[in-house]
């Protein structure tokens, strides 16, 4: 029997941002360098796929530094982490590969500064998300948590003239835009970033997505169901009215989902592999007479470099 033509669009840019592939490439060189097993505290970026991979590799993945073996080398993911758990670190003696996203660290930095000056400071994020914990714990000062517009009438800062805001890198750009002019009408004089700088990858991927979903009459995401990014990708596809999934990868896809689609647009969260991205758009292809194509976008050329415990370690060894 013939197949149904489907017409398959990819998003650009998708897939890995350059934190990730600087996460995972510090994993990957202490292995090298050091040998296994390389400790890392939390899963290095939100994705199973890459976790089990570098797990195979010899990587130990661990939620406590205690569960760390004195002077062992360890890495922190790329979400970052708090004060608490560097000194934790630092008791052990252990050998700290600090993999945070360099915008994630400029967060940070940011809000350091607002604390050292006297403002209190307003994180704009999501309860429990290793990067807000961490962020949180970074702060030398008062920190007020505010996920949605209630959170900010809710607020009740020491002194309201002396106030500033910072954000989670991977929200919606829209959600946080809300949310940034909900505390500027209460609060006229705080202080903080424009939208624009939140994440590249955030902004990248969130408008990719909006462009495809006015193609496709169905959207696959391909990510954790546990990623921020990956899950706002899904929902700013339903919420311009396209039929979106969030996938872990093509054993996730419903068939059912397809049925009268003539169209179907795919993108991954910052944390999912290329190689995923493929094997769903195989299975699609065994499935349907597939025509493929590339959404046009815009093309990344960010990259970070990595710490200098691994390139001075490098060059020692050559």
């Amino acid at each position: 029997m013939a197949k149904r033509p489907l017409r398959v669009i990819l998003a650009q840019p998708r897939g890995f941002c350059a934190g990730v592939v600087r996460a995972v490439d510090i994993v990957e060189r202490a292995l090298e360098i050091y040998g296994a097993p390389v400790y890392v505290r939390h899963e290095i970026v939100h994705n199973k796929h890459v976790v089990d991979g570098l797990r195979a590799k010899g990587a130990r993945f661990v939620e406590k530094v205690a569960d760390i073996p004195k002077d062992a080398v360890t890495v922190f993911s790329a979400h970052g982490v708090s004060r608490k758990v560097e000194d934790a670190a630092d008791a052990r003696g252990l050998q700290v590969i600090d993999a945070t996203c360099p915008l994630v660290s400029k967060v940070h930095v940011e809000a350091q500064r607002y604390a050292r000056q006297g403002y209190e400071v307003v994180l704009i994020g999501h309860s429990g998300h290793p990067e807000v914990e961490g962020t949180m714990g970074q702060v030398p000062g008062t920190v007020h948590l505010v996920s949605n517009i209630s959170d900010v009438a809710a607020l009740e800062p020491a002194d309201p003239s002396k106030l500033a805001y910072v954000t989670q890198t991977t929200l919606s750009v829209d959600d946080t835009r809300e949310i940034i002019a909900a505390l500027r009408s209460r609060f006229s004089e705080i202080r903080g970033p424009d939208v624009k700088d939140i994440c590249y990858a955030t902004q990248n991927r969130q408008t990719a997505v909006r462009l495809l979903a006015a193609e496709s009459d169905v959207i696959l995401v391909i990510g954790a169901d546990y990623s921020s990014n990956s899950n706002r990708l899904r929902e700013i596809g339903d919420e311009v009215g396209t039929d979106s999934h969030l996938i872990p990868d093509a054993g996730g896809l419903d068939p059912a989902w397809l049925d009268g689609a003539k169209t179907v647009g795919i993108t991954a969260g910052a944390s999912a592999p290329e190689e995923l991205v493929q094997g769903l758009v195989d299975r699609l292809c065994d499935m349907f007479d597939v025509t493929l194509s590339d959404l046009d976008g815009i093309e990344e050329n960010v990259t970070f470099k990595l710490p200098r415990e691994l390139t001075g370690a490098q060059e020692s060894a050559v």
